[in-house]
């Protein structure tokens, strides 16, 4: 037997096939198109592709477990409804019972970042472990916790909205409508703001030199890579940004104690580079320090299908 996994993007759907012991056996991505696209439109572009993919696989709707997918907002998942995308028109829309028309495959809905951290919990990074915390590391900040191969969503369905928990009161302004939100101070958003920030008091950087001159083209990845040749604009930088991402991951530890902290997203590519600097703050700040044991700090390992796995893995 298997499910499908479905991971809705503003940008592409991408649609998997997963084995009972978490194994994604074949995916395919189509473009979501979503500009003026209706949710209707959207939601049979998602249908159309997942039953393409179980006959392309030789399989029936008999062969299929359930249909899960990750829908990159907030969710109603006992009723099967989208309760708020940012980015495509599916709010309020009823998406359960759209498939329904098409399947009789049940269908389960849940956030992208909760299905993210589903799939590192229980067949990535935290495999084993009973309580795994993923932090992501994007363009914001999301999270997820998973206790026993569930994951924790709360009474509302809203829970792991880690990037909205207030590191600087009075601080930077979030899209959310508060000031002083963790992303934007630790995403990989922030670190870029502040990378062009001190370029520009300090144009001879190698940040820009390897941006190719362009403020504009300045990334993670670009910041780390001037660190690494000495440049102290962007030692600064990355230190500042060490800092950041500290506090907020010490809050999460000190409120959930999970046995293993995970971190995915584009900045959790430089591995150890992030993490050896990283571990160290934490550890040095968290409570109880050296008298009781520390949670394992330690980055994603499924990269782009994590948020399919998920998807697949996910039940009410």
């Amino acid at each position: 037997m298997y499910r499908i996994g479905i991971d809705l993007g503003g940008i592409n759907i991408a649609v998997g096939l997963v084995t009972e012991d978490c194994q994604l056996v074949v995916k395919k991505s189509v473009p979501t198109l979503s500009k003026g696209r209706k949710a209707a439109d959207i939601a049979k572009l998602m249908c159309e592709t997942a039953l393409s993919l179980i006959k392309d696989a030789n399989l029936t709707e008999d062969d299929i477990i359930s249909i899960g997918i990750g829908i990159p907002g907030a969710v109603d998942k006992q009723s099967g409804k989208v309760i708020r995308v940012a980015n495509l028109r599916l709010d309020g829309f009823d998406l359960a019972s759209f498939f329904k028309k098409y399947t009789k495959i049940p269908i389960i809905l849940d956030n992208d970042a909760n299905c993210a951290a589903l799939a590192e919990a229980v067949a990535g990074a935290g495999k084993g472990r009973k309580l795994a915390l993923t932090v992501t590391l994007g363009t914001g900040i999301g999270g997820g916790m998973v206790f026993n191969r569930r994951v924790y969503s709360g009474f509302n369905f809203a829970a792991g909205e880690v990037g909205h928990m207030v590191t600087h009161v009075g601080g930077r302004k979030c899209g959310c409508g508060r000031r002083g939100c963790f992303e934007r101070y630790a995403s990989a958003t922030a670190i870029i703001h502040d990378a062009k920030v001190a370029v520009r008091k300090h144009p001879e950087s190698k940040i820009l030199e390897l941006s190719g001159g362009d403020i504009h083209k300045i990334s993670g990845r670009k910041v780390f890579q001037a660190k690494d040749l000495g440049d102290e604009v962007a030692v600064a930088v990355v230190d500042n940004y060490i800092k950041e991402l500290g506090e907020g991951l010490i809050n999460l530890i000190n409120i959930a104690a999970p046995e293993v902290l995970i971190l995915g997203g584009g900045i959790s590519n430089q591995g150890e580079k992030l993490l050896k600097p990283l571990r160290k703050y934490v550890y040095d700040r968290c409570y109880g320090t050296n008298l009781i044991p520390m949670t394992e700090i330690t980055c994603a390992t499924l990269g782009n299908d994590a948020g399919i796995i998920g998807a697949a893995l996910i039940h009410n």
